[in-house]
């Protein structure tokens, strides 16, 4: 663990952050953009006396995507009590911003290559007319899917199989082979329908290129039982449209040995509790 100019430990701490994307242009720090990296370390940086951190992230969004639970984590360049990392930091973040927990974790704690798996839900929205309630977090498709036989197509998805006919282009994962745990579709058409997925990883863009070709499907446009016949193409322009980002959010993010905890501060608990870190 990096020490300070006093040789004091500094404190790693790991932040479960939700946000709506709508008006972000994405996790990642990009000059000149509203970013939700950028917006968070400055938060972060002026709760440590305007001192600079650097943000790493279980996985980075898309600009107008969502997350109910992305995970985060900084070496803190400053101590400060528990309840500083979440009732502070939202007296400063906006609107659109918010930490909902912090703790303290182990030195060698990454949130990204610790992580397990991740669960994404795509948001459909299939009623006759476009909705204003829904719209920033929705795909809207006015024509009634088939439900039925998208829940086929997902189906054929699931397992570990070589996802490139849903890749996007500019990709730099080293391998196409991913483990699909989950992909299902939920709902009823005239209404919001929820497409699923948990995956180990997931490609650029994977999740809204899977929604955009069940969609196909579910308006009858493509057979679903031409989805283990897409995957053997690894062809990108077979598979169906890119779903647009703000349907997407990201739900949760699993770590198989969860990292011990020093202490511990949720959103609305006025709480944190003690523990012991074996690093």
């Amino acid at each position: 663990m990096e020490a300070s100019d006093s040789g004091e430990q500094l404190p790693h701490i790991r932040l479960i952050v939700q946000y709506d994307g709508s008006c972000f242009s994405g996790w990642q720090l990009q000059p000149g953009a509203r970013t939700i990296q950028g917006v968070l370390e400055k938060a972060i940086g002026k709760v440590c006396g305007g001192r600079p951190i650097r943000l790493y992230v279980a996985g980075r969004t898309d600009a107008g995507a969502h997350a109910r639970a992305q995970v985060a984590s900084f070496r803190s360049p400053c101590k400060r009590p528990m309840r500083a990392w979440v009732e502070g930091l939202n007296k400063l973040l906006p609107d659109d911003l918010a930490v909902i927990e912090a703790d303290e974790v182990p030195a060698n704690f990454d949130p990204r290559r610790w992580a397990h798996s991740k669960r994404y839900v795509y948001r459909v929205w299939n009623g006759p007319t476009r909705s204003p309630l829904v719209c920033r977090h929705a795909w809207e498709v006015f024509q009634p899917l088939d439900l039925s036989v998208m829940s086929k197509a997902a189906s054929l998805l699931v397992g570990e199989h070589d996802f490139a006919s849903f890749q996007a282009a500019g990709c730099a994962a080293e391998t196409t082979i991913r483990v699909m745990e989950r992909l299902t579709v939920q709902g009823r058409p005239g209404a919001e329908v929820l497409i699923e997925a948990k995956a180990s990883a997931f490609l650029r863009y994977m999740v809204r290129n899977i929604a955009g070709t069940l969609v196909d499907v579910g308006l009858h446009r493509r057979d679903p039982n031409g989805m283990i016949e897409l995957l053997s193409a690894r062809d990108r322009l077979l598979a169906g449209p890119t779903a647009p980002a703000k349907g997407l959010t990201l739900e949760e993010v699993y770590y198989e040995k969860d990292p011990p905890r020093r202490r511990r501060m949720v959103a609305g608990s006025g709480t944190w509790s003690a523990g012991s870190v074996n690093e």
